[in-house]
C-alpha cells in the first residue's frame, strides 16, 4: 500500500481486545499466515489477550445469565450509510441526549470486559489510542460514541473488520457487510452475537433505548428487523464522490495500522472500495422497503452539514420521540464547538471520477447526485 509505516507501531492493534477463542479461531482462518514484519503486533495481540483474559472469565461468571435475561423493551435507532458519509457527526450530535446509551470506544475495544474492570482498563485503552482520528482529525477518546462493529469483531470471526487485520482475507471477511452467500450457521451465529452484545450495552445502561452507528448495518436490514422489528433507522448518504476519494483516504491510513498481513497494493483497495459500495447500495434499496416511513429517516450529507439543528428536529418528530426542546440546548453546544472543524476537499482526476461513476452508477441515480 502506498503509505509509509511502522511495524512497531503496535498499540492500535484492534485484535487485542479479543478473546482467546475467537484470536485463535481468526488465525486458523488464514492458515496462521503472519506477515514476518507484523510479529510484533501479533505478539502485543497474543500478550494483551493473554493480560485480560482473567477479567473476561470473571465478566462471563458474574454478568451472563443477568445479560441474557435482560429485556430490551425500546428497540435501538440504527445510524446507517456508507462510511465517511457522516455517520459520525450525527452520531455524535445525538449522543448528546442523555436518554440514550451507546457503544463508547472503550466498549468496543474491549467488550469482554467492560461490566467489571472498567476502572481497572480503561486508562489501558485511552493510552492505546490517539486523540485525533488519523483520517479526518475528529476527536476521539474511550468515553465517546463508537461502532460496535469494532466490537463483534473482536468476539466472533465472522465480522467485516478482521478483513482490515486479514488483508490477504478481505474477500472473505467483506462477506459478512450484508451476509450474502453465508450459511444459515454462520448468520445465526452472527445474530446470537450482535444480539447479546445489544443485551450487555442495555444492561450496562440501566434499560435505556440504544443509539447505534454502524455503516456494515446499512446492507444487514432483514437481519435487524428479526432481531429488533420495532428500531428505527437513519440513514445518511454523501456524494459518491467524496465518499470514495475520503474511504480511499481512510483505508490508505488505517489498513497499514491494524495489519497482521502486507496490505494490498491502492488498486486493489481501489477495487474493493467501489465493490463494496456498489455492493451495500444495491442491499439496502433492495431492503429498504421492509420499512415504513416512520420508521426510515434519509438526510443528504451536504443538507446536514449545513445546518443541522432543523434536521435533528425532524428526526425526533419523524420517530415521536418528544423531548427535542429537552435536548435543543445541548445539541446546539455540541455544533457549535464542531464549527471550526474542516472537511478535507478532494480532487480526482477525470480518469478516476469516470471509474467511480461508472462502477458507482446507480448510486449517483438512487440518490440525485450528477456525475
Amino acid at each position: 500500500m502506498d503509505v509509509q509505516e511502522n511495524v512497531f507501531d503496535i498499540m492500535y492493534e484492534p485484535l487485542a481486545g479479543s478473546s482467546m477463542k475467537n484470536f485463535f479461531h481468526l488465525l486458523a482462518q488464514n492458515r496462521f499466515h503472519i506477515s514476518p514484519r507484523y510479529l510484533p503486533r501479533m505478539l502485543y495481540a497474543s500478550l494483551m489477550i493473554s493480560i485480560i483474559s482473567p477479567f473476561r472469565i470473571k465478566e462471563y461468571a458474574k454478568f451472563h445469565k443477568k445479560i441474557m435475561d435482560t429485556k430490551i423493551t425500546e428497540d435501538p435507532i440504527f445510524i446507517i450509510g456508507h462510511w465517511r458519509s457522516g455517520t459520525t457527526y450525527l452520531h455524535n450530535i445525538l449522543a448528546e441526549d442523555s436518554h440514550f446509551g451507546w457503544c463508547s470506544t472503550f466498549q468496543a475495544t474491549l467488550p469482554g470486559v467492560f461490566l467489571g474492570s472498567e476502572k481497572s482498563l480503561k486508562p489501558l485503552v485511552a493510552a492505546s489510542i490517539p486523540n485525533t482520528r488519523p483520517m479526518d482529525n475528529a476527536l476521539m477518546g474511550a468515553d465517546l460514541p463508537q461502532e460496535e462493529e469494532y466490537a463483534i469483531a473482536n468476539i466472533t470471526p465472522y465480522g467485516y473488520y478482521n478483513g482490515w487485520c486479514f488483508p490477504y482475507n478481505m474477500q472473505y471477511y467483506n462477506k459478512f457487510i450484508g451476509f450474502n452467500h453465508c450459511s444459515d450457521t454462520i448468520k445465526q451465529t452472527w445474530m446470537n452475537t450482535y444480539l447479546t452484545f445489544i443485551k450487555k450495552l442495555t444492561y450496562k445502561y440501566n434499560g435505556k433505548q440504544l443509539l447505534l452507528k454502524n455503516p456494515a448495518n446499512t446492507a444487514r436490514i432483514p437481519l435487524l428487523k428479526h432481531l429488533f422489528p420495532n428500531a428505527k433507522y437513519i440513514h445518511i448518504y454523501r456524494n459518491p464522490y467524496n465518499v470514495y476519494s475520503s474511504m480511499k483516504k481512510f483505508m490508505r491510513i488505517v489498513v497499514p495500522r491494524y495489519c497482521l498481513q502486507r496490505p494490498p497494493n491502492m488498486e486493489k483497495i481501489t477495487k474493493n472500495i467501489l465493490e463494496n459500495y456498489r455492493a451495500l447500495y444495491e442491499q439496502f434499496q433492495k431492503d429498504k422497503s421492509i420499512l415504513s416511513s416512520n420508521e426510515l429517516y434519509e438526510v443528504r450529507y451536504e443538507d446536514f452539514i449545513k445546518d443541522p439543528l432543523p434536521l435533528i428536529k425532524e428526526i425526533y418528530e419523524r420517530f415521536q420521540i418528544d423531548r427535542y426542546s429537552t435536548v435543543k440546548p445541548s445539541v446546539e453546544a455540541y455544533i457549535r464547538k464542531q464549527k471550526s472543524f474542516k472537511t478535507d476537499e478532494y480532487n480526482l482526476s477525470n480518469v478516476e471520477k469516470e471509474r467511480v461513476y461508472k462502477e458507482t452508477k446507480q448510486v449517483f441515480d438512487d440518490f440525485g447526485y450528477l456525475s
